[in-house]
């Protein structure tokens, strides 16, 4: 397979994650990156804007202390994508609920002075947004983010995608993995994997919304 053909078809492999689904809620911050609307009324996002983003975002993360970059998280499909990113970067994971004054507090057993913070989510990440703009701590946003990457934030296989494309090319930039060489990893293995119980489930759930962002 040539260079040129081993690039297609990982692009039609990124692309079939969903990556680039949107819902049906369309707020000003996301009309720069929808390209049009499906006939079920679902926003679709740019790739190209997605992928050009994920570049930017390795090039500001690679500017700080790796270990003090922190990636959290409430969603439970983000669990995986960040543990693995984090394996493979060198990043802080902090999974779960963000406990308040952990960015704020110097008096908590819990505190940490990161940064940069990375969220995958403006609303389920409210609380380290909060914290990180009042500490002055770069962070991942829209009113209140430094750089936002457009991409599906809810979906199980798009969030492995797109914590996989940022940890690659935050290799790359870093010289610590070649253009042609595999990762560690694939992209498969950043997902968040469920019972075929939950699956079924998943299935017959309504297509979920993006959280709005928050107000300028």
């Amino acid at each position: 397979m040539s260079k040129q053909e081993e690039f297609e078809h990982m692009e039609k492999y990124v692309l079939s994650t969903g990556i680039r689904v949107g819902t049906q809620v369309k707020t000003k911050f996301m009309v720069p990156f929808i390209t049009k609307a499906t006939n079920e009324g679902l926003y679709i996002i740019d790739s190209k804007k997605t992928l050009a983003r994920i570049q930017t975002a390795a090039k500001f993360i690679n500017r700080a202390e790796i270990s003090r970059v922190i990636v959290c998280s409430g969603r439970e499909y983000a669990t995986t994508p960040i543990e693995k990113f984090c394996e493979v970067t060198g990043a802080t994971p902090m999974l779960g609920r963000f406990m308040p004054g952990t960015l704020t507090n110097p008096l908590l057993p819990y505190y940490i002075e990161p940064q940069l913070i990375l969220i995958s989510d403006p609303q389920t990440d409210e609380q380290a947004i909060l914290e990180a703009t009042n500490a002055g701590i770069p962070d991942n946003i829209t009113s209140k983010i430094d750089l936002i990457i457009p991409a599906n934030n809810r979906g199980r296989k798009s969030l492995a995608a797109i914590y996989w494309l940022l940890a690659r090319e935050i290799l790359l930039q870093k010289g610590q993995l070649k253009p042609n060489e595999s990762m560690k990893y694939e992209i498969d293995d950043f997902e968040t994997k469920i019972t075929e119980e939950e699956l079924e489930e998943e299935s017959e759930k309504p297509t979920p919304r993006f959280g709005r962002a928050p107000r300028q």
